[in-house]
């Protein structure tokens, strides 16, 4: 199979940092592992840095010569193989970000999620006017075509949250977020009540950190983590200055500490959504 002649997806990155994690564990040099495998160094490189797609048999391959006994976690990994996922966000991979395409793949192979939010209503719930108000503000100004691609690229994420097999969403939000008024009277009401109806659903949890509670874990940053099928392969998506990507076991221990204290703030959905709807008859 010949290396990719595009870049590779945050998907293939990451089966190639968890080969390069179990060769470590083993303590191979990626010279030794290669010869081992019968593979040259580069082509060994090129599979770890996610550049050369790799077969679920060779997955399997690599695990049993790094000694990895885990089959829950080689089952996963054997997920991931392949090339890249044509998924719809590829059409814009030459209008938006790198970062938004990966998002959307994120988005898709999760088995669940968890978003906590200080400021904004999370993407994944918000109305297309509340979205293009967002866009419409940013700085420097985005033109209309900009504005409109990111627009219908956020309201296409939201399929995770319909179809047949929804994905699980549990949503922290501070009640500023709500308080916020994007777009004037109108579109911020409309958001709200959208937010409300988003929260009928069985598999949609949104609770609300009201004001005054006075403790907000992660300084304010937004905050999704993706629940994998095997919490090793789990990532986190901060959103401060800049966004990124965080998949070390570390970090993973951390912030799931993090959306556990904040959990430990919010008010139960019922009790959420009666300040939602407080909110927005007070618009």
């Amino acid at each position: 199979m010949p290396p990719s002649k595009t870049p590779p997806s945050i998907r293939q990155r990451r089966l190639g940092t968890e080969l390069r994690r179990l060769r470590d564990q083993a303590g191979l040099t990626v010279t030794r592992a290669g010869e081992l495998h019968g593979s040259p160094q580069s082509r060994m490189s090129n599979i770890e840095s996610g550049g050369y797609p790799v077969s679920a048999d060779r997955v399997r391959t690599l695990a049993h010569l790094y000694g990895c006994s885990d089959d829950a976690l080689i089952d996963a990994l054997t997920h991931m193989t392949g090339g890249r996922t044509r998924g719809w966000w590829e059409e814009y991979r030459e209008i938006l970000p790198a970062g938004a395409l990966d998002l959307a793949e994120l988005e898709h192979h999760a088995v669940s999620m968890r978003i906590a939010s200080a400021v904004h209503i999370p993407g994944l719930l918000q109305t297309p006017e509340h979205a293009r108000a967002l866009f419409q503000d940013v700085v420097p100004p985005l033109s209309p075509p900009q504005v409109e691609h990111l627009v219908s690229h956020r309201i296409k994420r939201q399929a995770v949250l319909y179809g047949e097999k929804p994905i699980p969403l549990s949503a922290i939000v501070h009640e500023a977020a709500l308080q916020m008024g994007f777009g004037g009277p109108n579109v911020a009401r409309a958001q709200l009540e959208h937010l409300l109806a988003m929260s009928e659903n069985p598999h949609v949890d949104v609770r609300l950190i009201p004001f005054g509670t006075g403790s907000y874990p992660s300084s304010g940053a937004g905050i999704v983590y993706f629940n994998a099928e095997v919490p090793r392969l789990d990532t986190v998506q901060v959103d401060g200055d800049r966004s990124e990507f965080i998949d070390t076991e570390p970090q993973l221990v951390k912030y799931r500490a993090v959306m556990d204290r904040l959990e430990t703030n919010t008010l139960k959905p019922d009790a959420s959504r009666d300040l939602i709807r407080r909110i927005a008859q007070s618009i």
